[in-house]
């Protein structure tokens, strides 16, 4: 394994005249694919493991979520026509002729993962869920088999991870304002608020503008005048949870479609454009880290629902940011790491092709002392990519 150190000139993203940063909040009809796409993988992973001791190959990162119909109105509103969301991809159906029950899996996880997180959506009548997850070739039991009992597991994929650490000022403020507007608190005090939020920031050298965009739901305002007041309020949300974490200029701009005076407004029956307005589909969304960051370094893979075993399209994103963490925690003089990890479909999923790490320190160079630290730290992290299925079962690590 080649572990190749660089360092990075000039500022680091945090400094630089213009920053963008967008997240697509838990109710966005492609998060909504993400987390059932990981929800199935999960669901899957538990049951191989808990009936044939190990976790077979299965990947069910496709995801498809098609819109239905809705007639939104305040006071109340009605659904049309159920969305319907298609989960599809590959999975162990059979084991030695033991069958396993994954569409039930399928349907099961979906509606357990809605009913817990969508506070205004009923799964059971306004949901179609879709089964179409094929079984996987024969032979991969037999492989992940000796790959098990070899102690060596292999990658499944030529792909690359990126990582970055640590997060900009914005980033966080990104972050917080989406995860504070969605907690079930929140939900309790402003329940008119849908889970289908999106934030977009905007740093423009010191000022910040964040534009938000929320579905509200239309049982709980009685007309436009409590619309129009609840935009208030959530304006003020958000700029007290980006206010906790800068103290650089802040404007917050709420659902700037809308025009009040003719009464267009994002308003919906079940908190979620999905409903009637957007489609959704995985990987289209949030990287591995809960970010879209074009100005940072980014992949194309998405991390959920692929296996958390072999598949290093998941893996490697997570390794990834976990070493530039590490680095930034344990090499003080370090103050930004990025971090890009290169497989070979084949080889062992703990012996990347390249280990390439961009550092920034605060002395504007990198010595010889610091290098053999950082690759200390990217040997350790790279050696626990194999056990890192377990920090994913637990749902310690995030995938979108």
């Amino acid at each position: 394994m080649q572990v190749l150190i660089e360092h990075q000139p000039g500022p680091w993203a945090g400094e630089r005249p213009v920053e963008i940063v967008e997240r697509k909040g838990l109710g966005h009809p492609d998060t909504i694919c993400d987390m059932l796409s990981e929800q199935l993988s999960l669901a899957l992973s538990k049951h191989y493991l808990d009936h044939f001791g190990l976790i077979l190959h299965h990947n069910v990162d496709k995801a498809l979520l098609a819109a239905g119909r809705s007639e939104p109105a305040f006071g109340g509103g009605r659904t049309l026509v159920p969305m319907d969301i298609f989960l599809s991809g590959r999975a162990i159906h059979d084991v030695h002729g033991k069958v396993v029950p994954v569409c039930d899996l399928a349907k099961e996880s979906t509606a357990a993962w809605l009913h817990q997180n969508m506070h205004a959506l009923d799964p059971a009548t306004e949901v179609r869920i879709h089964c179409l997850v094929r079984p996987g070739s024969p032979e991969l039991v037999d492989l992940f088999l000796r790959q098990r009992d070899h102690g060596v597991y292999l990658a499944n994929d030529t792909s690359c991870g990126t990582g970055f650490a640590p997060l900009t000022e914005l980033e966080r403020v990104v972050l917080a304002v989406e995860r504070k507007l969605n907690t079930p608190e929140f939900k309790s005090e402003f329940p008119e608020t849908g889970e289908d939020i999106k934030v977009m920031g905007l740093r423009e050298r010191d000022d910040i503008t964040l534009t938000v965009s929320c579905a509200f739901i239309g049982r709980f305002l009685k007309n436009i005048g409590a619309y129009s007041n609840a935009k208030d309020r959530l304006r003020e949300a958000v700029l007290m949870t980006a206010g906790n974490i800068t103290g650089r200029p802040l404007a917050a701009r709420i659902n700037l479609a809308d025009e009040i005076a003719i009464g267009s407004v994002f308003l919906t029956v079940t908190g979620t454009s999905a409903e009637a307005g957007d489609d959704g589909q995985t990987g289209r969304g949030n990287r591995a880290n809960g970010l879209i960051t074009p100005c940072r370094p980014m992949t194309l893979e998405a991390s959920a629902g692929k296996n958390p075993v072999t598949h290093v399209g998941k893996l490697y994103n997570a390794a990834a940011s976990r070493l530039a963490a590490a680095v930034i925690a344990e090499v003080p003089i370090v103050t930004e790491a990025e971090c890009f990890l290169v497989s070979q479909i084949g080889a062992p999923i703990d012996q990347p092709r390249i280990a390439h790490l961009r550092i920034r320190s605060n002395d504007g160079g990198l010595s010889f002392t610091v290098t053999d630290k950082v690759r200390a730290i990217a040997e350790r992290e790279i050696a626990a990519i194999p056990s890192l299925w377990k920090s994913f079962l637990a749902q310690n690590l995030s995938v979108a």
